[in-house]
């Protein structure tokens, strides 16, 4: 049985009172979809503009204007107004059958989860990262994904053509559920922001801005 899921890669915050978080490890990966509690959704937000609150070049500063004094408008600058926001992680697949996981490598962010769809309708093969240096190849209707290129024994996962077709559809699925749910969290928390904040995380998970209606979930 194999199991696809979007993860974004995160660990506590430490002194950050802005909005509720919730307590998690030094680092892992948090799943995201629509049965997010409050705080987890919480402590997605605060990585996805913790990781885009950087110095900006002057150029930047000119198209994008310049850090706010203001400490919750400064820190949500770089999310707000990056036109490609980069968001850590990427997609989780999991073989049940065998224990296999292949998890996001470095170099690549969530928001590069639709070059998965380079192997079902483009050229066949998709860079997946390194360390490990996973690769994904078509052979005919069947896809290899090798967890390490580098590792002569490395773990090889075998799937059908139309089973990652389908992994890919519950993986935008559950993107769209995280931002429709992330979308009402913002109309409580963040209220001057959300409208901004949802468009901002549209482009960090490279959907549409408009959020799909997700489940019935309180966050």
């Amino acid at each position: 049985m194999m199991s696809m899921q979007p993860v974004l890669e995160i660990f506590a915050p430490e002194g950050f009172a802005s909005w509720p978080t919730d307590e998690h490890g030094r680092c892992g990966y948090l799943a995201l979809d629509g049965r997010l509690t409050s705080a987890q959704v919480g402590t997605a937000v605060w990585r996805l503009a913790d990781h885009n609150d950087v110095e900006l070049a002057p150029e930047e500063v000119a198209e994008r204007g310049a850090r706010p004094q203001d400490p919750l408008d400064g820190f949500l600058h770089g999310l707000l107004t990056d036109p490609h926001p980069y968001a850590p992680g990427g997609l989780r697949l999991t073989d049940s059958a065998t224990g296999t996981v292949v998890e996001p490598g470095c170099c690549t962010g969530l928001e590069e989860w639709r070059s998965w769809r380079e192997v079902t309708e483009g050229s066949g093969t998709a860079w997946l990262g390194c360390e490990p240096d996973t690769r994904a190849e078509r052979v005919g209707r069947v896809v290899r994904l090798t967890v390490d290129t580098e590792a002569e024994d490395g773990p090889v996962i075998e799937l059908p053509l139309e089973e990652l077709r389908r992994l890919l559809a519950g993986v935008e699925r559950d993107l769209r559920d995280f931002l429709s749910l992330t979308a009402r969290w913002a109309e409580r928390q963040l209220p001057d922001h959300a409208p901004a904040l949802t468009a901002a995380l549209a482009r960090a998970l490279d959907l549409d801005p408009a959020p799909a209606p997700a489940p019935a979930h309180s966050a």
